[in-house]
């Protein structure tokens, strides 16, 4: 893991750290020393009264913090797939109403929405909310209600073995349950420009949160994208950089954000948006140093100075692992419920019965959130479809 993975991976599951630079900070220096510590096992991660990990992997980071990595239980009512707010919604009505659950997710509890720097229209919050404050919100209650969290596994594949489904775990390991909830929602898309990859995490990010706003003070910053997880990101990265561009394939943001984020952005006055702009091209020797920008219309480019870039350019779902059963469309999106019956999909449902709002073309395997065919992408929509998807679940499990 990079550094950046490491505090992204702490800041995720709610994990306090003290981060040392080892080229700034003397006591950082002072414990790379005595731990004998060589360029090659940055990142260090130290643990009080526990063993000195040298660029750990996500599980090993896991298995040394005490964080859940194996299923307790051979069997389960539920198995939810993801930890975002339709899968952290679904646990928390999954357990609170009696059945016994267990929540899947490969990275930290919150997805996305855990690295959004405000959330301003969700009900009940006037004053709007950080993505990381509901997040740690919602794994309390949770926990509280008694659902497991197994974490950081990524899910390989599915499987119906009668009435029971299997999730198969990356490496080894499965989850054995009467049902399932594919929670999975999607991954940011990449950026394709000259350069980028040698220089991800190095500079330039997919998402931020607000230790990395933090860490502009007083710099210039790059945001990629026109929706609202680029305009919130533009607006948390403006109070503590010198000046904030937000990067505008098309013509306005209009049709990609909401107005109260528009009114904002133009608003704010270290914001600057360029419009039918593109990055071609990224330049820097270990950080990100310089960025090419192209102009869509003309074909022209421009060099600018830039150490920090974070890109929001909408992304895809997670759905191979699902295997062949469940029915996607060519983006990878899940059909569920009604559009089952559709004549493209009708031959695919099994039963007699029509299927529930939220279940796919297995049954017994619903689909909550962003990973869903046509879901709104909101949070609130994606807690809704959690809920939602419970009370279907009790309807399948009242009838095997």
């Amino acid at each position: 893991m990079s550094s950046h993975a490491v505090k992204t991976f702490l800041a995720r599951n709610h994990v306090p750290y003290r981060w040392y630079d080892i080229e700034l900070d003397a006591e950082g220096q002072r414990l790379s020393q005595l731990a004998q510590a060589t360029p090659e096992d940055l990142p260090l991660v130290l643990i009080p009264d526990g063993e000195t990990l040298t660029s750990p992997a996500p599980l090993a980071l896991a298995d040394a913090l005490g964080l859940r990595t194996t299923a307790q239980q051979p069997l389960y009512d539920v198995c939810i797939v993801g930890g975002g707010p339709a899968g952290l919604a679904a646990a928390v009505y999954a357990a609170s109403e009696g059945l016994s659950t267990v929540v899947v997710e490969r990275e930290g509890p919150g997805g996305q929405a855990s690295q959004s720097a405000a959330i301003e229209n969700y009900l009940g919050f006037p004053k709007g909310l950080t993505g990381s404050d509901l997040t740690q919100r919602a794994v309390a209650q949770v926990s509280r209600f008694g659902a497991e969290m197994v974490l950081p596994r990524d899910v390989v594949g599915l499987e119906t073995r009668g009435p029971v489904h299997a999730v198969l775990l990356e490496g080894s390991g499965e989850v054995e349950a009467r049902s399932i909830i594919v929670a999975t929602g999607v991954s940011y898309r990449r950026l394709e420009a000259e350069g980028l990859d040698a220089l991800t995490g190095r500079g330039v990010y997919y998402g931020s949160n607000a230790s990395d706003a933090s860490q502009c003070q007083g710099d210039d910053v790059y945001v990629v994208g026109a929706a609202n997880s680029a305009g919130q990101a533009a607006l948390s990265l403006a109070r503590f950089a010198k000046r904030v561009v937000l990067i505008v394939r098309g013509p306005s943001l209009e049709q990609s954000m909401s107005l109260y984020l528009i009114e904002r952005i133009t608003s704010t006055e270290n914001v600057e948006v360029r419009y039918r702009c593109e990055v071609v091209a990224c330049r820097g020797d270990e950080h990100l140093e310089r960025l090419t920008l192209g102009d869509r219309d003309t074909a022209e480019r421009e060099e600018v100075a830039a150490n920090w870039m974070f890109v929001y350019i909408g992304a895809s779902p997670r759905t191979d692992w699902l295997g062949a059963e469940v029915v996607r469309d060519a983006k990878g999106f899940v059909v569920t419920g009604q559009d089952l019956q559709s004549p493209a999909h009708v031959e695919h449902w099994p039963l007699s019965r029509a299927p529930y709002a939220l279940e796919t073309s297995v049954p017994g395997v619903f689909a909550a959130g962003d990973v869903r065919l046509d879901s709104m992408k909101r949070v609130a929509s994606a807690v809704g479809e959690g809920a939602m998807s419970v009370y279907l679940v009790h309807r399948y499990l009242a009838t095997t």
